[in-house]
């Protein structure tokens, strides 16, 4: 199911107390925006699939322009759709399977997510999903199609300025170690941590490989927060304690996430990958619910909130009177009000870690026309 990692993309990041910019460094340009991750940024792709899977149902999706569940795990819209919005490109991002996309909407940023999957291609198996060796696949797809549109030149340029979010990895921890134990029969909690870092390690390459610069890379949230894994960990819990070993782990995960990063990108030159800190911000608001407007932390709108996600909340199953008060949707996913705080952080503290020096967006030529990556469609 996914939590995710990202949380998003989540927040994508309290980075440092280093990250004010100033006039020196405005806030950064893309003509576009490309995600690869889980259900925390899947705007739809899951809808495509054979797979129980699926947000496209009452009443995810219950806040989102003209109330239509489109397969967002939320109630409304997620970080990358704010994203997009923040940076003027357009409104939502849509799912890369979607047969009804524009040449515009290609251009201009597409997700290539899928709901429930992860680094760990077990993570995946049997769910009729997209592993991220499909999600690595469908982007080959994507810069194909890009080419006829644009010449291979404008391609290449349109990919290499593009930002691109990666977010997952809370799957692969409670699918295949906390919750069903099939990895913890290979390794111990650091050497799994390992093998996940091992396997996005080997797809940033291939990003890299296939003309991406620009990468925010997330990292775990507080696992053990989740509505789903305390219940799990507690059965229905009563003090609204988090699983305080899990959310050790994120903590060691997100560190050795950070070391790497530093290493790849001196490795690979030209390449801006920034570290999307979701851990510390997510904390914070489960924390201090009053800094951010929230009242409920510890359990999701829909449902009793600690177990419904995916098919088990449903158009038969009660909700919140108000989930603009509460920090999840689900037993997984936050609300729409927790991404467009994150948003705002994100736009705050993250964007301008991709800041560069008197260079506007760049422009991309269409059909023999140029075009801005700013124009609204």
């Amino acid at each position: 199911m996914a939590p995710t990692a990202l949380f998003i993309i989540l927040l994508l990041v309290h980075i440092s107390n280093s990250n004010t910019c100033d006039a020196t460094n405005p806030a950064p340009k893309f003509p576009a925006v490309l995600v690869f991750g889980d259900s925390t940024v899947d705007t739809g792709n899951n809808n495509y699939l054979k797979t129980l899977f699926k947000g496209n149902h009452y009443p995810y999706g219950k806040d989102f322009p003209g109330q239509i569940p489109t397969g967002r795990f939320s109630n409304g819209k997620l970080v990358p759709d704010f994203l997009v919005s923040i940076l003027n490109i357009k409104q939502t991002v849509p799912p890369f399977l979607d047969p009804s996309l524009s040449d515009n909407d290609l251009i201009t940023g597409v997700c290539f997510v899928s709901g429930g999957s992860g680094y760990d291609d077990i993570t995946a198996a049997g769910a009729g999903i997209l592993a991220f060796s499909k999600q690595i696949e469908l982007f080959k797809e994507y810069v194909v199609r890009v080419e006829r549109i644009l010449g291979d030149k404008e391609a290449k340029k349109l990919i290499t300025s593009s930002l691109v979010v990666v977010s997952a990895g809370t799957n692969d921890f409670g699918f295949n170690f906390y919750d069903i134990p099939t990895r913890r029969l290979e390794f111990n909690i650091s050497g799994y941590q390992d093998f996940l870092l091992n396997k996005l390690q080997i797809f940033i390459e291939e990003l890299y490989e296939l003309g991406c610069r620009k990468l925010a890379i997330a990292g775990l949230p507080p696992v053990g927060c989740l509505p789903i894994q305390v219940t799990v960990k507690f059965g229905k819990p009563k003090d609204g304690r988090c699983v305080d070993d899990e959310n050790s782990d994120s903590q060691i995960y997100n560190q050795k996430l950070v070391k790497l990063l530093s290493k790849m990108q001196s490795l690979l030159p030209g390449s801006r990958i920034v570290y999307l800190d979701v851990y510390e911000p997510l904390i914070d608001m489960i924390n201090n619910p009053h800094k951010f407007g929230f009242v409920v932390t510890k359990r999701g709108c829909c449902g009793n909130g600690f177990v419904e996600a995916g098919p088990l909340c449903n158009a038969l199953t009660p909700v919140c009177a108000d989930d603009s008060e509460y920090l999840f949707w689900d037993s997984i996913h936050p609300t729409e009000a927790t991404y467009q705080y994150l948003s705002k952080y994100l736009e705050k503290n993250v964007l301008p870690k991709f800041a560069y020096r008197n260079q506007s967006r760049p422009s991309i030529t269409l059909s023999g026309h140029p075009h801005r990556a700013d124009d609204r469609y």
